[in-house]
């Protein structure tokens, strides 16, 4: 059972000292009732030290290494003031809320800790009476510190997300694909509502965001004339030969006539489609802008939209780098290969991959090939842009080059080039491009040139072993001037040289086993 408490306050660290207590009777109800009551729970503990903190940015360090687990410096002299200096601290066992906290406290400090659940239940009676049992704070003032800190430790949990990038081009993403569906489905609903009374155009205009704005504003049929024509000629794409069928067609229209509430609920419908389908096209590019910034290889090599949707499935683009190239070819495919694994069929060649223009290009007896080649490629930029500390679209266009070398290789058979000799350019081309602005940035301050740093050149394991074997010798010749040294000799050393270190060679050792191994056959023949 705890000996002391430790409670974790939004101001402060406090330490109680538990009095009357025990296991058995904690599960009756009564005991339990009377954790609620302040002035029974003031007979079970005590406070024995509160220690507050010295600032908001204290607090803050503070409950971030609480949460994390890990003793702080301030929390651990405050243990060794007034637990681990007492003469009782031997039969001391303190109670914690956090059980990792707890193991940390105990490695660190050797002081056995407690998180069960009769240590959870006193800390409960000191989380509900503590206004009453820290003096000097009111009630007010817990509340003001509780809703302060958290606010603050809110903000620094999402400062250091990892994936809070990510996390926007997940929703634009997913907005996008929505507002396709969507913009689909109302400019069919347009269609057929604005057909009733103009059938005709639907065949002249293809084009939903076309038909949409040339329905609002021709309106009523019989009210477009010849002064409207060139105001119909910028609508439908600067056609003049487009806009004048469309009159032609209004006038001999087979549609029925319209009423006007009719006329003005359509207009408002279109109006509402035109503004959905513009702000599609400012949601495109701003999709674009994001993805350059957080992923420009991978961007470069797919195109933002199925690079997007590749981060959104994987959850981020950290966890996009950290899935194998096998694994990002079927990604999005997931139900076809288990329904495959279940069945024992053929498992899916691509997933999300199959709309890059790569795959579209490639015969049929190559996709599942160059969607391999690519899942590769992909997993490469992902990489590159997620660990890199300056990402660059030039990987990603190096890498798009590859793949259609190995797609013209699929079609005449040239040799592609390899991964390393494409990298190994876009490193030298970057270090090309720093060096270029390290010189502007140095004749710009009219400073002398540096001289550049001769880098060793990493020699081969052969060069080593012989220098190894020449300082050996080295150290052999320095042994007739100098006084006699044991020199430890290697396998080769010893098998050259005749003697060893006795002065015996290797004729005279072998001649000294025979000797040795007929005088123990002649013992074993005597005593027989």
């Amino acid at each position: 059972m705890a000996t002391h408490l430790l409670f974790e306050a939004a101001s402060g660290y406090a330490i109680f000292e538990v009095k009357l207590h025990e296991e058995v009777g904690a599960r009756t109800k009564e005991v339990q009732d009377s954790i609620s009551d302040l002035s029974k729970f003031n007979k079970m503990v005590s406070l024995l030290s509160f220690s507050p903190f010295r600032s908001a940015a204290d607090a803050l360090e503070n409950i971030n290494d609480i949460s994390e687990g890990i003793l702080n410096d301030y929390l651990k002299s405050l243990l060794e003031l007034n637990l681990a200096k007492s003469k009782k601290a031997s039969k001391v066992k303190l109670g914690l809320a956090d059980s990792t906290l707890a193991s940390s406290i105990s490695d660190a400090m050797g002081i056995k800790c407690d998180a069960s659940e009769q240590t959870q239940e006193l800390l409960r009676g000191v989380r509900l009476h503590a206004h009453k049992l820290l003096k000097g704070l009111d009630d007010k003032d817990l509340v003001k510190a509780q809703l302060g800190l958290g606010h603050s430790y809110s903000r620094a949990k999402l400062k250091f997300n990892v994936n809070r990038i990510d996390n926007m081009i997940i929703q634009a993403i997913a907005l996008l694909d929505q507002l396709d569906k969507d913009v689909n489905l109302f400019a069919m609903r347009v269609r057929e509502w604005y057909g009733y009374h103009f059938p005709e155009l639907v065949k002249l205009v293809p084009d939903n965001y076309t038909y949409a704005r040339a329905a609002q504003f021709i309106g009523d049929k019989d009210t477009l004339t010849e002064d409207k024509l060139s105001d119909l000629t910028s609508i439908v794409g600067d056609d003049s030969t487009l806009a004048r069928n469309i009159l032609d067609a209004a006038r001999g229209s087979m549609g029925g006539s319209i009423a006007d509430i009719d006329m003005l609920n359509i207009s408002a419908f279109t109006t509402r489609v035109i503004s959905i389908a513009d702000y599609r096209k400012s949601l495109i590019s701003y999709l674009t802008e994001k993805m350059n910034q957080v992923a420009p290889s991978l961007t470069a090599l797919l195109g933002e939209r199925i690079g997007a949707r590749l981060i959104s499935h994987a959850g981020s683009l950290t966890n996009l780098s950290k899935y194998p190239a096998s694994t990002v070819q079927i990604l999005g495919a997931e139900k076809a290969l288990f329904r495959a694994l279940k069945t024992k069929g053929n498992t899916p060649k691509y997933g999300l991959l199959y709309h890059s223009s790569f795959i579209g290009r490639a015969d049929p007896r190559h996709k599942g090939r160059i969607s391999r080649f690519l899942a590769n490629k992909c997993s490469i930029a992902a990489r590159i842009d997620c660990y890199s500390d300056h990402p660059t679209p030039k990987f990603g266009e190096a890498l798009r080059d590859q793949v259609e070398e190995r797609l013209n290789f699929f079609a005449t058979g040239a040799p592609p080039s390899k991964n390393a000799d494409a990298i190994r350019k876009v490193l030298d081309a970057l270090a090309l491009h720093d060096d270029d602005e390290d010189e502007d940035v140095a004749m710009d301050d009219d400073t002398e040139p540096v001289l550049p740093m001769i880098e060793a050149s990493p020699q081969p394991k052969k060069d080593k072993k012989k220098k190894k074997r020449s300082s050996d010798a080295m150290d052999v010749d320095e042994e007739d001037e100098q006084p006699v040294k044991k020199v430890k000799l290697s396998k080769e050393e010893k098998k050259a040289t005749p003697t060893d270190q006795n002065g015996t060679t290797e004729k005279e050792k072998k001649k000294k086993d025979k000797a040795d191994k007929s005088e123990k056959k002649q013992r074993k023949a005597d005593k027989a």
